[in-house]
């Protein structure tokens, strides 16, 4: 007996061999790659399982659904809608499929703010020579201890390139605690606040889940340690931007480095544009080769097991959004 898996539009021509190479590697395994709306209703009619991204009013025409494949691993606003969490469908993400990527990326923020570049590229800018001889505003990170939230393939990642530089770093995380390599401790989610005054860096890998929405606000911004630095490369829901400038504009952090936004793009007008002590990129930490070929190993790797009735990998738990 055949298996139905639907690839749901937008389709991505990146991706137009996926259908023949899933049927190939699969046996039993028919994919179908419905176009239009109409197509999509009926193809959904005979699904088994699915990759892409189901809203409420074709969820309502998945019947048979048991298994669907998101695109990313920290799937967009509004991807896990009550109508999903509530049915029976499981879930897998693409964690683990760009953390090299991110990795380095933020390693790229972290130095950058530890030597001063945001200030220095915006004199580049204006041709002007301004070196700051203040051994102040050089974060030694040898000397330094960073505070990584969220302690899954990426934290995990970023720590140990941190550790490679002297650091000590621990972190905090929702499901992962005991001994992580290159980690001094890891602790519950609940010891954020105490741990915030202790770190010179604060970097946040979380993805947006509703516990981790408006993570760091102005109460435990206040709660960091004078001069820390801010890092987000995890997902832009978890700082309140406004509360960020503040604790900039007011001194109580030395800067910040942010892949990614509440609102996105960062409208021209906020403050943080223009501040020497932010460094801005525009959410492009996973960035790099391979993405496609990752993403369809895990597919394919998924389609395989579901077929032969075995446990799929990263299962997620919809209510958490991860």
């Amino acid at each position: 007996m055949s298996t139905t898996l639907v690839l749901l539009p937008p389709h991505d021509p990146a991706t137009e061999d996926w259908q023949a190479r899933l049927e190939r590697e699969v046996p039993d395994l028919v994919v179908l790659r419905p176009g239009s709306r109409d197509e999509v209703e009926h193809a959904l009619a005979e699904a088994d399982a699915a990759y892409g991204t189901l809203p409420a009013d074709l969820l309502a025409h998945a019947g048979r659904l048991r298994w669907l494949q998101a695109p990313q691993a920290g799937p967009p606003p509004g991807f896990y809608h009550p109508a999903l969490v509530a049915h029976p469908v499981q879930v897998t993400n693409m964690r683990d499929t760009y953390t090299d990527h991110v990795a380095a990326h933020t390693l790229a923020l972290v130095l950058a703010l530890a030597r001063g570049l945001p200030k220095y590229v915006r004199e580049q800018a204006r041709a002007r020579w301004a070196p700051d001889w203040d051994p102040r505003a050089i974060l030694p990170l040898s000397e330094a201890t960073a505070l990584v939230v969220g302690v899954g393939a990426v934290g995990a990642e970023v720590g140990r390139l941190l550790a490679a530089f002297g650091t000590r770093v621990v972190g905090v995380d929702a499901r992962r605690d005991g001994p992580v390599p290159c980690f001094a401790e890891v602790l519950p989610a609940d010891a954020l606040d105490r741990l915030l005054p202790g770190a010179d860096l604060l970097i946040l890998t979380v993805p947006h889940t509703p516990a981790t929405e408006g993570l760091l606000d102005a109460r435990r911004l206040a709660l960091a340690k004078p001069g820390a630095y801010v890092v987000n490369v995890g997902r832009g829901a978890t700082v309140r931007l406004d509360d960020l400038a503040a604790a900039l504009s007011t001194g109580r952090l030395a800067g910040a480095a942010l892949d990614v936004f509440e609102t996105e793009p960062l409208p021209a007008d906020h403050p943080l544009w223009r501040r020497p002590d932010v460094l801005i990129t525009p959410h492009v930490a996973g960035v790099g080769p391979h993405a496609d070929e990752r993403r369809f190993a895990v597919l394919l790797e998924n389609a395989r097991r579901f077929v032969a009735g075995r446990e799929l990998i990263n299962l997620v738990d919809k209510s958490e959004w991860y």
